[in-house]
């Protein structure tokens, strides 16, 4: 069916600036005509929806997600698989996520979601995902259930064809340790031996599927560019070479600020303080995230000065609240609401490989759009004033009727 978005204010995250009296027409799904004359295209037997002046922009992208932390004993698998369903697609229909990577989910509920998604069986946004992630022994976040364990070079090759053997998009490896952990999980200290390391990066490269990094030291940062990684996660301590390798291999930066942002101390709006209340994080690990985070926010900095490729993943949860909560911090930390944008866009469709596809509005692209109340580029927060939410050119949220409404934090 033919559908005219008319009268818009079109971000296309392809040019920096908001284009008035802007018309689009989709048809098949797809992008088919965009007009910015005033204009509109003949929908012959289709609709017409009259957006006021509203501003209509790519669907949202977080490319660094997992499903909630429940283990077995303490939530049935069945339940948690379709917990982890209704928090995607509430992703898409309550906050405009169009596209999510996992980084890490056990028993594959991340292949089952997404094959669901692309069957249509469920609507929901589109999913890459990496099974579990996989660590050594007393490695990174055992706790959350979703990690694997292994060891030797052996060890790592076999998890990784297991891996690819059910699916996945993507492999995650974790090179070291985290900020959020027990007290032999640090960010600081690398996992991995050479050997190991090796053996996991060639069976990736044989195969030819990417590697998502986990790499929270420079020496991890280093290894997983030199050894062809896809892109590098988080980067909480990064030195001049790190970005010039980051340069020289044109690999994808995810910095997962919240990680490090997202403490008592460190909340600057109701959104954030909101969220770190539910959170309700334990003392010692916001004093963790509290210390890394001048280091964090400097090697961030340091990447977006140097132009290194950077996407937008928020490593937290609910699904639906953290890449909104993500680019406020990418815009705290120095960005522009422009490269914030970029980075939740474009940058998380080409990451994803679909860049040829989706994260921008341009002719021919797949329509997977949102309408907002608001100029992102004015205040990157007026993401949130969502009003419709559309996939392959179908609306599947519809939120005309709130857009009035004052904007407080919802979870």
């Amino acid at each position: 069916m033919r559908t005219v978005l008319a009268n818009a204010t079109l971000i296309d995250c392809v040019h920096p600036r908001a284009i008035e009296r802007t018309s689009v027409l989709i048809d098949g799904g797809r992008i088919r005509e965009i007009r910015t004359d005033g204009s509109t295209p003949e929908r012959g037997d289709g609709i017409e929806i009259d957006l006021k002046g509203a501003w209509l922009m790519p669907g949202l992208w977080d490319v660094h997600i997992h499903p909630d932390y429940y283990l077995p004993n303490e939530m049935p698998l069945a339940d948690q698989i379709t917990l982890f369903g209704h928090r995607l697609m509430a992703a898409l229909t309550e906050s405009g996520i169009v596209g999510l990577r996992c980084a890490g989910a056990h028993h594959f509920m991340d292949v089952a979601w997404k094959r669901a998604f692309a069957a249509g069986q469920y609507v929901g946004p589109r999913l890459f995902a990496s099974g579990h992630f996989l660590t050594t022994t007393g490695g990174h976040f055992l706790t959350s259930g979703h990690a694997l364990e292994c060891d030797g070079p052996y060890g790592f090759v076999k998890a990784i064809r297991e891996e690819i053997k059910n699916g996945v998009d993507h492999i995650k490896l974790n090179l070291s340790g985290g900020i959020l952990g027990p007290a032999w999980d640090r960010h600081q200290n690398s996992f991995l031996l050479e050997d190991e390391l090796k053996a996991a990066f060639d069976i990736c490269r044989l195969r030819e599927f990417k590697v998502m990094a986990h790499a929270t030291n420079s020496e991890a940062v280093k290894n997983a560019i030199r050894l062809g990684a896809h892109s590098v996660e988080h980067g909480y301590i990064m030195d001049d070479e790190c970005i010039e390798l980051f340069l020289k291999h044109d690999t994808w930066y995810v910095p997962t600020l919240a990680i490090s942002h997202l403490t008592p101390d460190q909340a600057t709006n109701d959104w954030e303080r909101r969220w770190v209340k539910q959170r309700n994080m334990a003392h010692d690990l916001c004093c963790r995230a509290d210390a890394a985070a001048d280091v964090h926010r400097a090697g961030f900095e340091k990447a977006l000065k140097a132009g290194v490729k950077m996407a937008l993943g928020s490593d937290i949860r609910p699904l639906k609240e953290a890449a909104l909560l993500e680019l406020g911090l990418w815009v705290r930390d120095g960005a522009t609401p422009w490269q914030a944008l970029l980075a939740a866009t474009r940058h998380g469709a080409a990451i994803c490989g679909m860049g040829d596809e989706l994260g921008t509005v341009e002719v021919g692209k797949r329509a997977d759009l949102i309408v907002v109340g608001g100029n992102p580029l004015e205040n990157i927060d007026n993401v949130r004033r969502l009003q419709l939410v559309l996939k392959d050119g179908a609306i599947v949220s519809d939120k005309r009727d709130l857009f009035a409404r004052p904007q407080t934090p919802a979870f």
